[in-house]
């Protein structure tokens, strides 16, 4: 592949992992990117994982650093997500697209205005409704299965899970999402890497600048929390929903359309 290609693709995955380590939906700007630049989509979706992994596992290390993350805490979780997500992955061929591309969109619609309104939003913790032990066995798995099977809007439903559920705070409910999120892109990468399908040369070099974007990202969402996760949040929902609205296939454009 072209040298100036590649780097062109390596700052578009650090904006990516700018966005990412914020807000989730990093992958709404390289996934296109992959495919404009000529890969299949297998090709594009492989290496999509490999390069998002090194942004969720920069985002995991910087908020590490700053004792957001109780990994001892968060092992059951990371366990039941892992479990999730290779499920989802090997589920993908049987996974109604159309269904859930016609979904989505609304969700996503719906998460946006619930975070520019919600009063849960902010940086300090709030009273659970829901045991840790029962998001453990349930909410996690589910998103992990989510994020294998399909994965748009997968960080940002991890994080509304954590703050509406177990009412973390949105730092630590961003550190922790980017744990689950960079679980789940692990189990989904292992399998990919099976298949012989990963642009390994393009991957680690988008790898590295979404290491790089991700540790700017973390420490801005560490330094100044709601005040920026929150309008972020916002944006990157609509982002999703408008790109998922604005492809000819999805099934909600096709109705109004015709």
């Amino acid at each position: 592949m072209d040298l100036d290609l590649i780097a062109i693709l390596t700052g578009v995955a650090f904006v990516a992992g700018f966005v990412d380590s914020i807000a989730g939906g990093g992958g709404l700007l390289a996934l296109p990117a992959l495919l404009v630049a000529g890969l299949d989509p297998v090709s594009a979706l492989a290496t999509n994982k490999l390069q998002g992994s090194f942004g969720t596992g920069s985002a995991v290390i910087a908020y590490a650093r700053q004792r957001h993350i109780d990994f001892r805490r968060s092992l059951p979780m990371v366990a039941t997500t892992f479990i999730g997500a290779v499920l989802g992955v090997l589920a993908v061929k049987f996974a109604p697209t159309s269904l859930l591309s016609a979904i989505l969109p609304v969700l996503l619609i719906v998460m946006a205005i619930y975070f520019a309104l919600s009063r849960r939003l902010s940086n300090e913790d709030a009273r659970p409704r829901m045991s840790e032990k029962t998001f453990v066995r349930s909410v996690a798995p589910g998103f992990g299965f989510y994020d294998g099977i399909f994965g748009p809007g997968a960080g940002s439903f991890y994080l509304l899970g954590f703050v509406t559920l177990l009412g973390y705070g949105v730092v630590r409910a961003s550190a922790h999402t980017r744990l689950l999120n960079f679980t789940s892109n692990i189990a989904s990468l292992v399998t990919f890497a099976a298949s012989g399908k990963i642009i390994w040369t393009l991957g680690l070099a988008m790898g590295a600048g979404q290491f790089l974007g991700a540790q700017l990202g973390s420490r801005l969402a560490i330094a100044h929390g709601a005040r920026i996760i929150r309008p972020l949040l916002v944006l990157v929902c609509c982002g999703m929903a408008l790109r998922l609205l604005l492809d000819p296939a999805n099934p909600i454009t096709n109705f109004f359309v015709k």
